[in-house]
């Protein structure tokens, strides 16, 4: 059963940066990533690696108050498993943050293109990232500050293990992702972010949810992403997100509803920023994505700090602890977003004691549209644009197709109107 990951098709990374195939570009984005792209959508405009730097702050982490969020926990001690298609540690803000030592590589030593060719594989600790997916959940989890970007992990003390499972031609199984959760147990992992999920939507063989029950008895938060294909309101389950204990993340936009691709379901369990995701790329630098497969990181990194903070809690309490003090439009669970928008520095300070199970509470709560940052190194706004709009063209099939569609549920119109009401009278 092949398992595909979310992203655009980028350049691959250096020393000979080249743009996917509109085959394997097919493959890459057939799951939990945008809509599969045409051909056409291999041009010279898309991000290369190594990317520029982002010098602002993005807006997904101007809306957390950082200063205050880190008083309480910086993700110190805690191990991440990011199960995708590597994490390149060339990237100055991953190069400590990464576990080599603890990374694997779990693609098939043999594996040959369409034509025959034996593919490059990688190096065997699973830094080897020519995708970019990888070192981008990685960026958003636990990436170190540095100077010049604003851009910086959740949990900037966090260790990542790499674990490159999958790749640009939907190498990944079923059976290797099983095999990669297993890996993640064994190196001690405190939480494990799975940004990809099964083709189709097809219930996979029983060895991953085995593998994923393992990981639960071992008290690991095991974080997935939806899926991607909620555009026109499709509601479908998807794997290993569906499966039970583990927290499935949807994606919210800047005004903290659904974003229009993400995937509804009643296995949703939580939503995080997923549009415009700012984050690191292979070689350095960064770009912009939008899907699910980022929004489950923006979740594993405020996991991290819980547990950094609260070592003895159970990962049903880490996981009902974030699901109540999410940001709701409503006064329980919603098919849509879950328990809610994240709310990181609630999910921290709000924490006198553990709780085993969200409850419903009355009262609407809502995060403020974050303020632009300041511009940096003499940047004018049209430049700043003009900058940001290059990034966006490597994750803007998403945006592209809800401008030009406005392809929304019913019901999703119907929870903006009350949102508006509500607002109207408060």
């Amino acid at each position: 059963m092949t398992y595909t990951h979310g992203s655009r098709p980028h350049r691959r990374v250096l020393p000979r940066p080249r743009l996917l195939t509109a085959a394997a570009a097919t493959a890459l984005l057939a799951v939990v990533g945008l809509p599969v792209a045409p051909a056409s959508a291999d041009t010279t405009d898309q991000c290369t690696y190594p990317g520029k730097k982002y010098a602002g702050r993005p807006w997904a982490l101007q809306r957390v108050l950082l200063d205050e969020l880190w008083k309480q926990s910086t993700g110190k001690g805690v191990r991440v498993a990011v199960i995708d298609t590597g994490v390149n540690v060339r990237n100055p803000q991953l190069t400590r943050a990464v576990d080599v030592k603890s990374g694997v590589n779990l693609l098939d030593k043999n594996l040959k293109d369409d034509d025959g060719n034996k593919i490059e594989r990688g190096k065997e600790d699973g830094t080897t990232d020519t995708v970019g997916h990888g070192t981008k959940v990685a960026g958003i989890i636990a990436a170190r500050p540095a100077k010049g970007t604003g851009f910086v992990g959740l949990a900037p003390d966090a260790v990542i293990i790499p674990i490159q499972q999958n790749d640009a031609e939907g190498h990944g199984t079923a059976q290797t992702l099983a095999k990669a959760i297993d890996h993640a147990v064994a190196k001690e992992a405190d939480v494990i972010n799975i940004s990809q999920d099964t083709a189709n939507a097809v219930k996979p063989s029983p060895l991953l949810q085995q593998a994923i029950d393992k990981a639960l008895v071992k008290d690991i938060v095991v974080v997935a992403s939806a899926g991607n294909d909620g555009m026109g309101g499709n509601v479908k389950k998807t794997y290993p997100a569906s499966f039970e204990g583990v927290l499935a993340v949807a994606s919210s936009d800047r005004n903290n509803e659904r974003a229009a691709f993400s995937q509804s379901g009643d296995f949703v369990g939580i939503a995080a920023p997923g549009v415009d995701m700012i984050s690191t790329v292979p070689g350095g630098g960064h770009c912009t994505d939008n899907g699910t497969s980022f929004s489950a990181p923006y979740v594993a990194g405020i996991a991290a700090l819980i547990k950094s903070k609260h070592t003895d809690w159970t990962q049903e309490q880490i996981v009902a602890q974030i699901q109540q003090t999410a940001e709701r439009s409503v006064a329980g669970h919603d098919r849509l977003v879950g328990w809610g928008v994240v709310d990181p520095v609630r999910a921290l300070t709000e924490d006198d004691e553990p709780i085993e199970k969200p409850v419903a509470h009355e009262g609407l709560t809502r995060a403020e549209a974050p303020t632009p940052a300041k511009l940096h190194l003499g940047e004018s706004a049209d430049e700043r644009n003009a900058r940001v709009a290059t990034y966006v063209v490597v994750g803007g099939g998403v945006l592209v197709a809800v401008i030009a569609g406005g392809a929304v549920t019913v019901r999703d119109a119907r929870r903006r109107k009350r949102w508006a009401a509500r607002s109207a009278v408060g």
